[in-house]
This record gives structure tokens, sequence and C-alpha cells, in this order.
């Protein structure tokens, strides 16, 4: 009995956090599997799928932070990144997808929405559809 519980405790103190990020090619799903309140987490899963070919690749990487003035400190969250030998993906707070060559040069750069940011747009495009006009007549 106890062996049966250990896994589901172990399994049960990692924390998963998901989200999607939409460009107008690529659907690109995130994945942190750290432990709750880890705050430089090393254990990132990448999966991005092309809207026009249906290819997918799955990468593992880190969340991404600006380091405070000491040095050390992570301060200001920026995003995830990945490796795929020497080809480097980065994927923004902000949305915006990069994919760097060999060569250093960018070879991708596409903007897009977190599935949080579209859940903001539909509620506020609902709110605005719902809103009386306030014009009178007289």
């Amino acid at each position: 009995m106890k062996l049966i519980l250990l896994p589901l405790l172990l399994l049960a103190s990692v924390f998963t956090f998901a989200q999607q990020l939409d460009t107008p090619n690529y659907t690109v799903e995130i994945q942190e599997l750290c432990p709750e309140g880890e705050v430089q987490c090393q254990n990132v899963l990448y999966k991005g799928t092309s809207k026009i070919s249906g290819a997918s690749i799955e990468l593992k990487g880190s969340a991404w932070h600006s380091l405070c003035a000491d040095g050390v400190t992570p301060c200001r969250f920026l995003g995830y990144k990945f490796n795929n030998g020497r080809i480097r993906y980065l994927v923004f707070e902000s949305g915006l997808l990069q994919v760097i060559g060999s060569s250093g040069k960018v070879v991708l750069e596409e903007q897009g929405l977190w599935d949080y940011q579209q859940q903001d747009k539909a509620t506020s495009d609902l709110q605005s559809q719902s809103t009386p006009d306030t014009k009178t007549k007289g």
C-alpha cells in the first residue's frame, strides 16, 4: 500500500502549468513540469505544430528570466528558451515566437496570442456587444 501511495504523492507534488500560443502559422503548447513556486523552471516542454503542414516538433527547455542587479537573482520573467541542436526557439511572454538559426540570424518571427489573451479578448468583445447604447433621443 505504501508503495502505491509514494508515486501518487510525488505526482501530486509536481505542478504542471500548461498554456498555448497561437501565431498565424503555428500552435505552440508550453508545459512547465516543475514544483509549484519554482521560479526558474528548468523542465519545460515545447510542442510546436505547423497549421499548414501539420508537422510538429517537441523540445525540452527552461523558463527565461532577466537577472536582478546582483547578477544572480531572477527578476523579470521573459518567456521560455529551447534548443534543437544549434537552433534556438524563443517564446516570449509577449506572445512572440522566434526561431534563431545556427548562424545567429532570425529565421522565423511571428507574433501570437496566448490562450488566456484570447479568452480575455473574447470576453471583452462579448461585453462590448452586450453594452446597451446609451444615446438618447430627444
